[in-house]
C-alpha cells in the first residue's frame, strides 16, 4: 500500500490530505452522532440452510479473460536498495531523528523477486502487481540504466511464465531524486520528463502488460508530499492539476503503445467523504480511466467509530468492517456508471505481526472481503478483478510495525528475511480455485450497523448477507 501515511509507532502531524487526515474527517462526521465503536461479530460462519444458488455474473465488454486475482507490492516499499529519490532523502533524514523505521533494504524483492512470484502463484494468483521505481531507471536525467531495465524485463517474464498477468504501476508515490531537485510534479520540466519516462515504459512492456496504474492515490501522494516537506497547503490545487496532466500523459502512452491498454488511477475509498475525494481527482479524469481502480481498507459506522485509532496514527486497531467493500463498489458503480471496477488494494494490519485481540484472521478477512465481491457481483456490477495487499510485509512509509503481507516478513529482527506464511496464504489459494467462497458460506464479521459508507444508500440499503451472490 500505500499505507499510513505515517508510522505507527512515531509521533508524527499529520497531513492535510493524507489517509489519516481523510480518516480523520470521517472520523469526524462520525463522531457527531455521539454513539460508541462496540464492534460486532457475526456467530459463525457455517452453513446456512436454504443457501441460494450463485447467479450469473455480469459481462463486461472488453474483460474476456476472466477475474483476476492479484497480489500487490511497490518498489520503494519492498525492493530495497532504493536508489535516490524523495523518499530515500526523506527517511534518511528522519531515521537519524527517530522519527521514522530505517528503511535498510527492505524485504530485498529485488533480489528475492523469483522466489515471491512462486509464492504468489502457488497461491492459484492470475495477476501481480508492481511498480517500476522511476528513480531506478533513470537515476540521471535523460540517462535510463541498462541494469535496472533488465530487472524490470526479467521480472515482467517471471511473471508471465508463472501464468500471471502484471499490473504496473508508473509512479507509487516516489520520484527520482533529480526531479525533486526541479521542484517535484510542481517543477516546470517534470510532465516532460514523465512523458519520456511512461512512453519508455509502456512501450517496452506493451505486448506483455495490458493493466497499467498511472499515479497510485494521488490525493495520499499530495499528502505525503506535504508530510515530507515538498509541498504546502496552497500547493494542493496545483499539485493535483499537474498529478492529473500525468495521468492523461500515461494514458496516452499507453494506448499508443498497445491500443488494447487499460489504464487507470487508483483512489483511497474513505466512507463519507467519498463524493469529496472524487470532486478533488477522479473527475478530473473520469474520460481517460479504462477502468476504476478502489483501495479500500477501512470503514466507519454507528456501531464502528474505530477509525478515531487510524487517524492518530494506530491502524492495527482499527476494527475491520470488509463489508463496506460491497457498498464502495456501489458508490463508484453509481459515480461511473459503465466503468469496470478493480479492487487495485485491499488489505488488514496486524501490530508487528501480532494476531489482533479479537481473533480476526487474515484468513477471516479474504473470505469475507470477497463474499462481499461476491455480493457486489451479484448485484450486476462490473468488477474484474482484486489485489491483496501485499504479497509480504514491507516498508509502510515510515515503519515496519504495520502488517500486511500474506508472508510474514521481521525486517528489523531477522537478517535472513524469512518469508512465513500467514493464514490468508492457505484462505487465498482456497478461495482462488473456488471463485470466491462458497456459496454457503457466511462472514465471520457482521455487517456494521449505520454505515458511513455512502449516506444515505447505506443506511436505507444496507449490506445484506442474504442477497445475490455471483463467483468471481
Amino acid at each position: 500500500m500505500s499505507r499510513p501515511p505515517h508510522p505507527e509507532a512515531h509521533a508524527a502531524q499529520p497531513s492535510a490530505i493524507s489517509r489519516r487526515g481523510l480518516l480523520g474527517a470521517t472520523t469526524a462526521v462520525a463522531a457527531g452522532v455521539g454513539l460508541g465503536a462496540s464492534g460486532l461479530r457475526a456467530a459463525s460462519a457455517s452453513a446456512a440452510p436454504g443457501t441460494a444458488p450463485f447467479v450469473h455474473a455480469p459481462r463486461v465488454p472488453g474483460w474476456t479473460d476472466g477475474f483476476h486475482f492479484g497480489a500487490a507490492t511497490s518498489g520503494f516499499q519492498a525492493e530495497g536498495f532504493s536508489p535516490d529519490s524523495n523518499w530515500r532523502r526523506y527517511t534518511d533524514r528522519a531515521a537519524r531523528t527517530g522519527r521514522v523505521d530505517p528503511v535498510r533494504n527492505s524485504v530485498d524483492f529485488r533480489h528475492r523477486y523469483r522466489s515471491d512470484l512462486h509464492l504468489a502463484a502457488g497461491m492459484g494468483l492470475n495477476t501481480f502487481r508492481f511498480g517500476i521505481e522511476w528513480a531506478r531507471v533513470e537515476p540521471q536525467r535523460g540517462r535510463f540504466s541498462a541494469a535496472a531495465l533488465a530487472y524490470y524485463d526479467d521480472l515482467v517474464a517471471g511473471i508471465r511464465s508463472l501464468g500471471m498477468s502484471p499490473m504496473i504501476t508508473l509512479v507509487h508515490y516516489v520520484y527520482p531524486g533529480w526531479v525533486a531537485d526541479q521542484g517535484g510534479f510542481l517543477g516546470p520540466r517534470t510532465l516532460g520528463d514523465f512523458e519520456r519516462y511512461a512512453r519508455m515504459i509502456t512501450a517496452r512492456y506493451a505486448e506483455q502488460c495490458s493493466m497499467w496504474i498511472s499515479i497510485n492515490e494521488p490525493l495520499v501522494f499530495y499528502g505525503h508530499e506535504k508530510e515530507i516537506g515538498a509541498l504546502t497547503d496552497a500547493d494542493m490545487p496545483r499539485f493535483l492539476d499537474r498529478v492529473a496532466q500525468a495521468h492523461r500523459i500515461a494514458h496516452a502512452a499507453a494506448h499508443d503503445a498497445n491500443p488494447q491498454a487499460r489504464v487507470a488511477v487508483n483512489e483511497a475509498f474513505l466512507p463519507a467523504v467519498t463524493p469529496v475525494t472524487d470532486a478533488l481527482f477522479m473527475n478530473r479524469v473520469l474520460d481517460t480511466l479504462d477502468f476504476v481502480g478502489i483501495d479500500y481498507y477501512y470503514g466507519a459506522a454507528l456501531n464502528n467509530l474505530t477509525t478515531i485509532a487510524a487517524a492518530g496514527g494506530d491502524f492495527a486497531a482499527v476494527r475491520p468492517q470488509p463489508d463496506d467493500i460491497y457498498q464502495a463498489c456501489h458508490h463508484y458503480a453509481q459515480a461511473f456508471p459503465g466503468t469496470p471496477l478493480y479492487i487495485v488494494e485491499n488489505g488488514m494490519p496486524l501490530s508487528d505481526g501480532t494476531p489482533r485481540a479479537d481473533g480476526y484472521t487474515r484468513a477471516d478477512f479474504l473470505r469475507d472481503s470477497l463474499f462481499w465481491l461476491q455480493r457486489a457481483r451479484g448485484d450486476g456490477l462490473p468488477i474484474v478483478g482484486y489485489n491483496h495487499w501485499s504479497i509480504t510485509d514491507n516498508y509502510e512509509w515510515g515503519s515496519y510495525t504495520p502488517r500486511f503481507g500474506l508472508y510474514r516478513v521481521d525486517v528489523l529482527r531477522d537478517p535472513g528475511l524469512t518469508r512465513h506464511p500467514t493464514s490468508g496464504v492457505d484462505a487465498y489459494r482456497e478461495l482462488t480455485a473456488g471463485a470466491g467462497p462458497a456459496a454457503n458460506y457466511r462472514p465471520v464479521m457482521a455487517p456494521a450497523v449505520g454505515s458511513f459508507a455512502r449516506i444515505p444508500q447505506s443506511w436505507t440499503m444496507p449490506s445484506r448477507v442474504d442477497g445475490p451472490r455471483a463467483q468471481l
